[in-house]
């Protein structure tokens, strides 16, 4: 049951898709168990409204609106906090959160997260490890200067998230083709939220890692969770699939543990949850990327079967100004795969046998496409392409890794290709 009759304001369900309410709809539960809660969105999904006690009809896409909107409800129900687990609205959260006085990060911290060319810069400023990267005007600047900083170098959007036109470039033709994908690819409508542009960086070779991190006060930044990824082949940078495990080393590691800390301080961040990407390299684990908001990707599940913590309950209470229960309570494994196409066409099957719902050490399996949809294989898939995914439990990462491996196997999938014109001749 909710803990406080004030109200909580959420910013962005997620989406009305049945994939939305795959990846989002845990978050909401766990955080309307604790705060009664309040959805601000242009338009409520059905999967949502069993969890709300009440809704704000804005587009969150017009910050003026919605703070007018927000403040003429917070008059009549006095919420105690407003928070979003999406990153197209961390930057307004924060707005709103100053302008009604509740606690959160400061709105220029997040802009700094928002903005991967800001991000940079401080960290730089700050001599925080970080990759060497310069915002291209154009697709000439980011050859000139991959070809001065040495290839390869990484290309991605400014602003955009779930590795969304994140892309290697190993020569110059590719760091073109690189800039032009970066420059229009888009996951989740984020093209409307954010500044634009492309980054081109030093390439940083190594384990990925992200980290959750609840910042508890000026410099009080405290690691929550390390997640192992697991990344598809190169070019791409997508997301195949990540581990947590209780016992992870890095949990406990002074140098990450520094360079966490001293990258919330670079881009301003008092207050707040944050997840960071960390690439481990063979000098040391340096920045990729700071999230302004919990991680994606079914993380807060395999958070909770790993260690027993509710990120999305972390994440609310910091939002509303109380201190988080931090200490894990479990002592496992837990580990998330999700299926790309292996080739470009249209969905014609795609299914797993009945014996594997039996199988106690699988938390879910769950397809989020259907028969005649369209999909792109690798390079050209983006997140929009998943098919499905699976969680596992177990007792360290290498049963994890087994398990994953036997859903798999048991995986039934029909994509046919597009259908060759053929040449008529006389």
């Amino acid at each position: 049951m909710p803990t406080t009759p004030r109200p909580l304001l959420l910013l962005g369900a997620g989406g009305t898709s049945t994939a939305s309410a795959a990846y989002r709809h845990d978050p909401l539960v766990s955080i309307a168990a604790a705060y009664p809660v309040v959805l601000v969105d242009a338009e409520i999904p059905q999967w949502a409204r069993p969890h709300l006690v009440d809704h704000i009809t804005a587009d969150l896409t017009d910050t003026e609106a919605t703070a007018a909107e927000i403040k003429a409800y917070a008059a009549r129900h006095d919420p105690i906090g407003v928070m979003t687990y999406m990153e197209h609205h961390i930057v307004t959260t924060a707005v709103l959160a100053q302008q009604l006085g509740l606690p959160g990060a400061t709105p220029q911290s997040m802009e700094a997260c928002r903005d991967k060319a800001t991000t940079r810069r401080l960290l730089d400023q700050h001599g925080v490890p970080s990759a060497r990267a310069v915002l291209a005007e154009d697709a000439d600047t980011a050859v000139a200067w991959a070809q001065e900083q040495g290839l390869p170098v990484i290309v991605k959007p400014r602003a955009q998230a779930g590795s969304a036109g994140v892309m290697r470039a190993d020569t110059a033709s590719e760091v073109r083709d690189a800039f032009h994908r970066a420059s229009h690819e888009t996951v989740l409508g984020l093209n409307a939220y954010g500044p634009q542009g492309v980054l081109v960086e030093e390439f940083l070779d190594g384990p990925e890692i992200s980290v959750e991190v609840a910042v508890l006060g000026p410099g009080d930044s405290r690691i929550v969770a390390v997640t192992r990824k697991r990344v598809g082949p190169p070019p791409t940078a997508q997301e195949y699939g990540h581990c947590v495990d209780a016992r992870d080393p890095l949990l406990r590691d002074p140098e990450l543990a520094h360079l966490i800390s001293a990258a919330t301080d670079a881009v301003g961040v008092t207050y707040g949850a944050l997840c960071i990407e960390v690439m481990l390299t063979s000098t040391g684990p340096r920045i990729v990327e700071i999230n302004g908001r919990i991680g994606g990707d079914l993380l807060h599940t395999l958070i909770s079967e790993a260690l027993g913590l509710d990120l999305a309950r972390i994440a609310a209470d910091i939002a509303t100004g109380t201190h988080p229960q931090l200490n894990p309570t479990a002592q496992r494994s837990a580990a998330i795969q999700f299926l790309y196409p292996d080739q470009t066409g249209t969905v014609q099957h795609v299914a797993f046998t009945d014996q594997l719902t039996q199988q106690p050490w699988l938390e879910r399996l769950v397809t989020t496409t259907a028969p005649g949809a369209r999909v792109a294989a690798p390079p050209a898939a983006t997140y929009t392409d998943r098919l499905a995914h699976w969680i596992v439990r177990g007792i360290d990462p290498s049963q994890c890794a087994r398990r994953l491996s036997h859903v798999e196997d048991e995986l039934e999938l029909l994509i046919v290709p597009p259908a060759r014109p053929t040449t008529c001749t006389r």
